[in-house]
């Protein structure tokens, strides 16, 4: 409406149903959506919360087998990066990518680490500011093997489980979540809520059932 823009990602299954690891993984991805929404307020930054997606998702992968360690030592070395080689979001408005994510001299300047560098701001938070948060977790091989060019990312490895992260990647290649908040005054208002975001609120939606049933009527 009046030539602002949106932007909303939903993965799903396409014959319907989320097999046990899709939905494990699902989960994870919507957690941090969630967690991440639920911390989002003015005075917060979002280099932070892209941080806190990050810890939530090696967390959530640790308790599935996934990787082992240290987490602390793994958000140190980058490896959430592996996992979710973009930002956690993006300004939003007359633009899908909107602008005034660096000003020279004005804003924070990007952090030029594996991942962090993919944020589009690393801002303050202000009331008025309108934002989507995109969490995401993938599992590519060129990520996983550490094939990209070790002069500019070398990342260690060693806390990944490659046979049991083979076991997710035969039913799941990634998902991403992808909502559009406004930010107010005492938290974020979220924009995009007449979308099926549970694991029972998609399934249902793919039956062709009123799935807002299971949301409590709301949407």
């Amino acid at each position: 409406m009046h030539h602002y823009v949106s932007d909303v990602t939903t993965s799903f299954p396409v014959n319907g149903k989320f097999t046990k690891k899709q939905a494990e993984i699902y989960n994870i991805v919507l957690k941090a959506n969630r967690e991440i929404m639920a911390n989002l307020k003015p005075g917060s930054n979002y280099k932070d919360l892209h941080l806190m997606g990050e810890r939530i998702t090696l967390e959530e992968l640790k308790k599935l087998g996934l990787v082992s360690g240290d987490v602390d030592e793994m958000l140190k070395g980058r490896l959430g990066f592996v996992f979710q080689p973009h930002g956690m979001g993006h300004l939003i408005g007359l633009d899908t990518h909107d602008v005034g994510g660096y000003m020279e001299g004005i804003t924070p300047e990007r952090d030029q680490q594996p991942g962090l560098k993919n944020l589009r701001t690393a801002r303050e938070m202000k009331a008025g500011m309108c934002m989507t948060i995109e969490p995401g977790c993938y599992f590519r091989d060129f990520l996983l093997d550490g094939e990209l060019d070790k002069n500019k990312l070398n990342i260690d490895l060693k806390y990944l489980n490659r046979d049991k992260i083979k076991e997710y990647q035969e039913e799941v290649g990634g998902v991403r979540i992808e909502d559009v908040v406004l930010v107010t005054e005492t938290g974020c208002e979220l924009l995009s809520f007449g979308v099926p975001r549970t694991v029972e609120e998609i399934e249902s939606c793919m039956r062709g059932e009123d799935w807002t049933k299971i949301a409590g009527g709301k949407m």
